[in-house]
């Protein structure tokens, strides 16, 4: 008997949270298809967007400039009715002006907390590697503990907190590269991709005409805030966490894995990656409409969580090789429950 096909026995609480999931699912659906009419295809990106809100965790997309990675991050605002906000990093930032700081009022004699746009729902970081170290690990900081302090005074960060932290591959002149460290805060890394030629016309389209698209309020916080408590309520049996675990453990140990990659892995995945790999899997159930995890779950987001958190050696990186195909390879030996 398979692991999907014992989920279906006579189970009232998975059958309940089945239930539940296929309610959840639907509202999940009509964001994303709020979001479809004003971005032009990304559907993937749009629904890992999704999935990593739902699971309560930061992104890092990475793609050339252009390809509406604002939009879409604004567009999912308007559908949440969040606030939302746009941080251009440049070197000469400073980490006041992200997380605020406190300003003399003369007409009352004393100092008041002046916040910064990290008090936002979800925050676009655009090209987060142009700004200095100080200013990253202000925003990583907020982004880990949900809570900035502004000399002496800590305030908490209103939930939900999403941080799209965008990255330019072309560019590395006046860059700060994030350590591996930093990286590892966020749950998913994706990559956004030039649109198809079909997509590319109805861009044109949809860009050239004067009643442009726009989207609506779909749910509201509080809808956000329920889903993300009962995402960690989806069931994943124990032989999903050994296979996560395994999973994992074959990044660290590719011998234990009969896998030859001891030479292209510098560092392999941390603990991060075994507990978003749950997460974004119950994240992704719930979102097919089901209380329970499956390995396909899984699969589906491996690429998502681990490819920047597995460090190549400079060989394999010299010979053209990706941790995307390295991840390929694992989930190809690993063998599923």
């Amino acid at each position: 008997m398979t692991v999907e096909s014992s989920y279906h026995s006579a189970n009232p609480e998975i059958q309940t949270l089945t239930e539940q999931s296929k309610t959840y699912a639907k509202q999940i659906m009509t964001i994303v298809d709020e979001v479809q009419k004003v971005i032009v295809g990304q559907e993937e990106v749009i629904k890992k967007l999704v999935i990593a809100m739902m699971a309560d965790g930061h992104v890092l997309l990475e793609g050339v400039p252009g390809l509406a990675k604002t939009k879409m991050v604004d567009t999912l605002s308007k559908t949440l009715g969040a606030n939302f906000c746009r941080i251009q990093f440049t070197p000469d930032l400073l980490p006041a002006d992200i997380t605020g700081t406190k300003i003399y009022d003369n007409k009352n004699e004393k100092f008041v907390t002046e916040k910064g746009p990290v008090f936002s729902n979800l925050i676009l970081a655009d090209e987060i590697n142009r700004a200095p170290p100080k200013v990253q690990s202000a925003l990583l900081e907020a982004m880990q503990e949900r809570q900035v302090s502004i000399h002496g005074d800590t305030y908490e960060i209103e939930k939900p907190f999403l941080v799209l932290a965008t990255q330019n591959p072309i560019e590395s002149e006046g860059t700060y590269r994030l350590p591996e460290a930093q990286i590892d805060r966020f749950a998913l890394k994706l990559i956004i991709n030039y649109p198809s030629k079909d997509h590319e016309k109805l861009i044109i389209q949809r860009n050239t005409q004067e009643n442009k698209p726009t989207a609506k309020n779909i749910v509201s916080k509080d809808v956000v805030l329920e889903i993300q408590k009962f995402v960690q309520k989806i069931y994943a049996d124990e032989k999903i966490e050994e296979y996560v675990s395994a999973i994992v453990d074959a990044t660290r140990n590719p011998k234990n894995y009969d896998l030859e990659l001891e030479d292209m892995i510098e560092f392999g995945a941390s603990p991060r990656a075994s507990i978003w790999l749950i997460l974004a899997a119950k994240a992704h159930a719930l979102l097919a409409g089901r209380g329970f995890v499956i390995p396909d779950d899984i699969k589906s987001i491996a690429h998502d969580v681990l490819r920047h958190r597995i460090m190549l050696t400079f060989e394999a990186e010299a010979e053209g090789n990706t941790s995307d195909a390295i991840i390929d390879k694992i989930l190809e030996k690993v063998r599923a429950p």
